[in-house]
């Protein structure tokens, strides 16, 4: 199974942006203080275990727990912070982004397979 790797700390960040430049990026903001964030988690975790794209980085940010780290997203990216958030990162830009409920299996899936 892929598994996504949390990012804690705004060097991991940079490290993660600044490799999209060969390898997307796909980021899950996640609140874990919110239902509507945990089946976001739950429908990253599902996505994880089926048949994830390859050649993809998997990260998650709790943005609670890692605020900084969230706002650098929000700011290196010009994407306004929503909880929960996917953001799909590409040449060290935002390549497509979701959030609240619209965070799901099927959407992951249609962006990329």
């Amino acid at each position: 199974m892929t598994t996504y790797r949390e990012i804690t700390t705004e060097a991991e960040w940079a490290a993660a942006f600044e490799a999209s430049a060969d390898k997307p990026v796909l980021v899950l903001k996640h609140s874990t203080r919110c239902p509507v964030s945990s089946a976001a988690l739950e429908e990253y975790e599902e996505y994880l275990k089926d048949k994830p794209a390859e050649g993809v980085d998997y990260v998650l940010v709790k943005v609670i727990e890692a605020r900084p780290v969230s706002n650098k997203i929000a700011e290196d990216l010009a994407v306004k912070h929503e909880s929960p958030q996917m953001i799909l990162v590409k040449d060290k830009s935002k390549y497509w982004a979701t959030s609240h409920w619209s965070v799901t299996k099927k959407h992951m899936q249609a962006v990329l397979d």
